[in-house]
């Protein structure tokens, strides 16, 4: 009777652990967005506000190719087909970056050693994430004048979990543009995602 009832426990501790995270644990790969992974960023909301990133390094006259910047901004993002959509206001002017998806994202996950655990576990470490997006932008009012042939994009989704990606795990995201004429970044928060009723 005893075997039996492991028997029967088995299938669903290994379907349990299929999710699990251990020490030490260390994932970095090119992957093909696949049809999972694009129901999940087409969940997901860049946060209302967009900070743009400014170190001592930055040139006096600012960033490289965007028109009247400010160091904070009104934000609306979401992918729309396979094309991240951004659009960043500041009063009464705007600027669309539009990010086309690439042909392969790289995906990476790994133990930090911060303490960090789920539901407790030393076992079980919280995993960092990042979801690293790479591409050519275009992109229309303030952004516009700077953007020109090979104009390239490097977006990130940062986040944390265990080894099953969520859209509830990433919370933050990264943006740079560099090219001939532009050279700057941003920052922000990511919202809570869309229901997946309300997805579908």
């Amino acid at each position: 009777m005893a075997m039996s009832v492991s028997l029967l426990l088995l299938p669903i501790r290994v379907w349990a652990c299929a999710c699990c995270a251990y020490p030490g644990e260390y994932q970095i790969g090119f992957e093909k967005p696949n049809a999972y992974i694009l129901s999940l960023m087409k969940r997901m909301r860049l946060g209302t506000m967009a900070d743009r990133f400014v170190s001592d390094a930055e040139p006096d006259e600012g960033p490289i190719g965007l028109a009247h910047p400010v160091e904070s901004y009104s934000l609306s993002g979401s992918l729309v087909g396979n094309v991240w959509k951004l659009t960043f206001r500041n009063g009464d002017e705007s600027g669309t970056l539009n990010l086309p998806l690439p042909a392969k994202m790289l995906r990476y996950a790994a133990d930090i050693h911060d303490g960090q655990t789920i539901g407790g576990d030393s076992r079980k470490p919280l995993l960092y994430k990042e979801w690293r997006f790479e591409g050519e932008v275009n992109g229309t009012g303030f952004f516009k004048a700077g953007i020109v042939a090979r104009t390239k994009y490097f977006l990130v989704l940062q986040g944390r979990g265990n080894n099953c990606d969520t859209a509830e795990d990433f919370t933050h995201w990264r943006l740079k543009i560099t090219g001939k004429k532009s050279d700057y970044s941003f920052y922000g928060e990511l919202s809570p995602p869309v229901p997946e009723k309300e997805n579908e």
